[in-house]
């Protein structure tokens, strides 16, 4: 039998552009083929380092043995009933973890869903049910998802707003605190001020929607002093106060939750990605009574909880406390970071280094300015790509590089990531 010739990638891009849409952008010219932890390995065989995680969803790395053994035992019972035709207990053991872990010193209750986006919707949902309200303020570079609603929450109009309107209405955005930016704390509160006196009145806003740490945006993290003036803020004005944990949850940032970082809580909080160690799951945590608010029906989703993700998430949970990955995320983070501070000094367009645990960017500008430098940030990322270190960018003006290795990567792997960034930031090619 005569064997079939290999399809190289040149072909198989060639077979993308004809059978996907152009509005699906690729960042690799290559295919993944496996992968294993910190590492995966294209179809020629060729290896990279993966600073990526598939957007901030494998804190526990690719494959991890736990959540693979876990998925496989499912797999040998039921794939899918539908939780709300026929329920399964792992759904419920799930919530009652996720309520015991999620910050806030009052009664919860969990629902599950599937993508970020579909959480973020469903906690909009819920806000609305309960404060009978319909306005909902987000904030400047954030990013809440790709759907209709989640587009409109988003604060940032270039790649993800363009051409897709109109918009659902009584969103409103308000400057997000970002020194380097010269927006401070009290001028995003101001910002806030003037929704209320020219836009919206206070008491008919049903939340507020805020990331810890903007993910997308650019890892911009929420000072303690703005988060309690907000948390203040709804108090006041009876408007809920949602976390979209969604990037920073599950150890990101040396907690299991971003929150934990502050000393107020949200009344409601969405979280996903690495929840389920790769496989689509998301969740929405909160008070009670607020998430008992939409009648029966009122949530929920075909494939909302499904089994697989539901059984990978539990395992999820024991890693992280049973291999210790909040201390290990701090570790990390802090190696990380101190080595970019210390290229700082011979790198003029390194301009911050910005980091809470293991979530750590660096944002560039050019030399003696604030003016983004998107220009260097994608040479980095190029350089680091030829050398085989996978990296993403972000940032309103895509300036940033994000880090986001798996929180079980080995010291060596991570000692060679770091080799190759400072190659890579110092202009230096592949040898």
């Amino acid at each position: 039998m005569t064997s079939r010739p290999p399809v190289s990638p040149a072909d198989w891009n060639a077979r993308r552009a004809a059978a996907t849409p152009r509005g699906v952008g690729v960042m690799c010219n290559f295919y993944a083929d496996r992968a294993e932890n910190g590492e995966i390995w294209d179809q020629e065989g060729r290896r990279y380092i993966d600073f990526a995680g598939g957007i901030a969803v494998l804190n526990t790395g690719h494959r991890h043995p736990r959540v693979e053994a876990a998925v496989k035992a499912q797999l040998g019972r039921f794939t899918h009933t539908a939780y709300q035709i026929v329920p399964y207990t792992s759904y419920i053991e799930l919530a009652e973890q996720l309520n015991a872990r999620v910050p806030g010193d009052f009664a919860k209750k969990t629902a599950l869903f599937s993508t970020g986006a579909e959480a973020v919707e469903n906690a909009v949902k819920i806000a609305r049910a309960a404060t009978r309200r319909p306005g909902v303020i987000a904030f400047g570079s954030a990013f809440h998802g790709r759907t209709l609603l989640g587009m409109a929450l988003t604060g940032r109009v270039n790649p993800y707003k363009v051409g897709f309107g109109p918009f659902p209405g009584e969103i409103f955005h308000a400057p997000f605190p970002n020194a380097l930016a010269g927006i401070s704390s009290d001028d995003a509160l101001a910002g806030l001020r003037t929704l209320f006196r020219h836009d919206i009145d206070p008491h008919s806003v049903a939340a507020i929607l805020i990331e810890p740490v903007q993910g997308e945006g650019g890892f911009n993290i929420c000072p303690p002093e703005f988060m309690r003036a907000l948390r203040a803020l709804c108090d006041d004005y009876g408007i809920l106060l949602i976390a979209d944990e969604v990037q920073t949850g599950f150890g990101r940032t040396g907690q299991l939750f971003a929150m934990e970082h502050y000393d107020v809580a949200a009344d409601l909080t969405v979280m996903a990605k690495s929840l389920a160690g790769g496989f689509p799951l998301s969740a929405v945590c909160g008070r009670a009574e607020l998430m008992d608010a939409p009648a029966p029906g009122g949530l929920g989703g075909t494939y909302a909880g499904h089994p697989l993700a539901v059984a990978a998430a539990l395992q999820v949970l024991e890693v992280i406390d049973e291999e210790d990955l909040l201390a290990r995320g701090r570790q990390l983070g802090d190696r990380l970071a101190g080595r970019l501070r210390e290229l700082a000094a011979e790198i003029p367009e390194l301009a911050e280094v910005r980091a809470l645990g293991a979530m750590v960017a660096a944002e560039f500008t050019h030399p003696g300015s604030n003016t983004p430098s998107p220009e260097f940030a994608r040479r980095v990322q190029s350089l680091a790509l030829e050398q085989g270190l996978l990296l993403l960018t972000c940032g309103a003006e895509g300036n940033v590089i994000r880090f986001l290795f798996p929180l079980t990567i080995g010291d060596a792997l991570m000692d060679e990531a770091l080799d190759i960034l400072g190659q890579a930031l110092r202009g230096q090619p592949a040898p």
